[in-house]
């Protein structure tokens, strides 16, 4: 049970930096898109890596509580799982888009929501087993 309730609290902290790596996300992704003109899959993937960046370090020192003492291999690690995880982003994206019929000017922004929780899940998981795995 302890096991369980401790999982739990880290998918918390997990949320809670995913949030914050959300605003950041969605922050470069609107600079990009709506004030640069950049392409959605382009602007989203800049985005994807400011938010992944900021997330690697409070996740490390917050959700994980990482002692890793190779940083940089632990950071590679990280964005390995976030590229993935940007596939599964941009992949959600282009399905749903797809799949969905267009009915409002915000609905790339309401499926880059869904696509976001879609990820979350992929990006905690592969981080718990893979970039933070704890050594026994």
């Amino acid at each position: 049970m302890a096991d369980i309730k401790g999982l739990f609290w880290k998918f918390v902290k997990f949320g809670v930096v995913g949030f914050t790596g959300m605003l950041v996300h969605f922050s470069v992704l609107y600079l990009m898109r709506d004030v640069v003109g950049l392409n959605d899959f382009v602007a989203n993937t800049i985005g994807f890596i400011a938010a992944a960046t900021s997330n690697y370090f409070l996740n490390r020192i917050w959700t994980f509580r990482s002692k890793e003492k190779q940083v940089g291999v632990e950071y590679v690690k990280f964005i390995l799982v976030s590229v993935v995880g940007l596939g599964v982003n941009n992949g959600s994206l282009w399905l749903m888009g797809r799949l969905l019929p267009e009915w409002t000017d915000w609905r790339f922004y309401l499926l880059w929501v869904m696509a976001v929780g879609i990820t979350t899940l992929w990006n905690f998981f592969g981080n718990l087993l893979f970039t933070f795995r704890e050594k026994k």
